[in-house]
């Protein structure tokens, strides 16, 4: 099923592709759930000739193989992208390509890399070999270093609007809770296909959440249950109920549905502290989850949220 708003994209790259204008190295950003890996898997089989019969990027993603494709990621129960993965990347990016078409490699997600794998890819980020192609991929582009940032052509993926996300999903299934799902996924489609099994996770985080703010409920037994949840999606949703806080605050009204959290909490807040505590969460966000201990810090989460954000 084509992915109907990567379709503007589709025709920026033929036309740059046509007009011989494609950069070595591009990096794809943009919301998580937004198509950036379908938008890379279909360059990489637009730029080897796989699949030239699709015009626009499509779901699922094909599973493309090809002597000269390469897709790096952390290796399974790994976290981060090592050193070992990108020479050897490097490696084969030195040699002539196999079917004469050049080489294209796709990292994703590219601010997996560590700091010595990443400063690896400079020189190839710089010199590639050949007629070679980066695909960079980034969820986080703010976490990569500056070095990477500053030698890629920059493609933004950008999110569809509500009206246009909710068509492609109905018509992916009709009849679905689209409305909630794509609301807790950030309007991103993609995402909203996984956000639908968590809808009832959902509405329980939001009953918790508002009940430490009433302080009906303790935040040591809330970060109990959610402690248990993966760390990655209870700090995104986090993320997205502060969002949605500041913009009632800012703003002084509610976007789409309801705001999930109390007007009176909201009024006993300063603004400015709930600015500190999403960029607080955004931090952990950017932190693999191993590296910090995830009941300890929603604990500490919850109980400054619990306080009012008084000690921000």
């Amino acid at each position: 099923m084509e992915i109907s708003w990567l379709s503007s994209f589709a025709e920026d790259w033929s036309d740059r592709a046509e007009h011989g204008r494609v950069p070595h190295a591009i990096l794809l950003t943009g919301s998580t759930g937004v198509g950036k890996r379908a938008a890379a898997t279909w360059i990489a089989a637009q730029r080897l000739g796989i699949d030239g019969a699709a015009q626009v990027p499509s779901y699922p993603a094909l599973q493309l193989e090809h002597a000269d494709l390469h897709w790096i990621a952390p290796l399974e129960d790994k976290e981060a992208i090592g050193i070992a993965q990108i020479r050897e990347l490097v490696a084969e990016f030195s040699l002539t390509s196999y079917e004469g078409g050049g080489k294209v490699a796709v990292i994703e997600p590219a601010n997996a890399m560590t700091t010595n794998a990443a400063n690896s890819l400079l020189k190839t980020l710089e010199e590639p070999a050949g007629d070679a192609l980066l695909i960079l991929v980034a969820d986080k582009a703010g976490t990569l270093p500056a070095t990477i940032f500053s030698r890629c052509q920059r493609i933004e993926i950008a999110l569809p609007g509500e009206t246009e996300g909710l068509a492609w999903l109905n018509r992916l299934q009709p009849g679905a809770a689209w409305a909630e799902a794509l609301h807790l996924a950030g309007n991103a489609p993609l995402a909203a296909i996984s956000a639908l099994d968590q809808l009832d996770t959902h509405a329980t985080m939001t009953r918790d959440f508002a009940a430490v703010a009433r302080g009906d409920l303790s935040p040591l037994e809330v970060a109990e249950r959610w402690a248990r949840l993966d760390a990655p999606f209870v700090l995104d949703w986090l993320a997205r109920q502060i969002q949605q806080a500041i913009f009632v605050v800012s703003a002084g009204r509610q976007k789409g549905a309801a705001a999930p959290i109390d007007k009176s909490v909201l009024e006993r807040m300063d603004s400015r502290n709930l600015f500190c505590y999403l960029d607080i969460i955004n931090r952990l966000r950017g932190q693999p989850s191993g590296t910090y201990n995830v009941r300890l810090t929603l604990e500490s989460l919850l109980i400054d949220w619990a306080e009012g954000l008084t000690q921000r």
